[in-house]
């Protein structure tokens, strides 16, 4: 009995304290994030990797109805041999990538938010060219997932200072 009441405790005062500190849900009645839903229109998409980018991004915040932003993204991503055989062939590799983002107002074009992410992830090259290559292009999409993740779990932490 004394273990419960202890862990309903603990939670009651860890509720109080993130209450204390001006935690405020994103989707909640006074955060920020709500604006985002439907607000925010991607840069069009030029490369396979800003496709997949951007479909993301549109699967986290809704297609854009009446964007009030515009988000501009630049994607960087390099490859780099992970396990090379005795014979110098490469059977892994790892694709590492980044992407520099702007939230700009659609109205006044300004700049309200800016940052980067960046991640990893890997593919084998073990089988036939063919299973290598869908391998490669599995791993560029899962990068741009984790990328476009990374982007709206930052957008949404800082929604509350964008201008309503």
């Amino acid at each position: 009995m004394w273990s419960s009441d202890r862990r309903k405790f603990l939670m009651l005062a860890g509720a109080a304290t993130l209450g204390a500190c001006g935690f405020t849900p994103a989707y909640g009645p006074q955060g920020g994030g709500a604006t985002l839903l439907g607000g925010v229109a991607p840069d069009s998409p030029q490369t396979r990797d800003d496709f997949a980018l951007v479909r993301r991004l549109s699967e986290r915040l809704g297609p854009a109805q009446a964007p009030r932003y515009r988000l501009a993204y630049e994607i960087t991503t390099d490859e780099l041999g992970q396990a090379i055989t005795p014979d110098d062939a490469t059977t892994r590799y790892s694709l590492r990538g980044s992407a520099r983002y702007r939230l700009h107002d659609t109205v006044t074009n300004a700049v309200l938010l800016t940052g980067e992410v960046r991640s990893f992830t890997s593919y084998s090259a073990t089988g036939t060219p063919v299973a290598t290559q869908a391998a490669e292009e599995d791993a560029h999409r899962r990068l741009m997932r984790i990328l476009a993740d990374q982007i709206v779990t930052r957008l949404l932490a800082q929604a509350g200072s964008l201008p309503q």
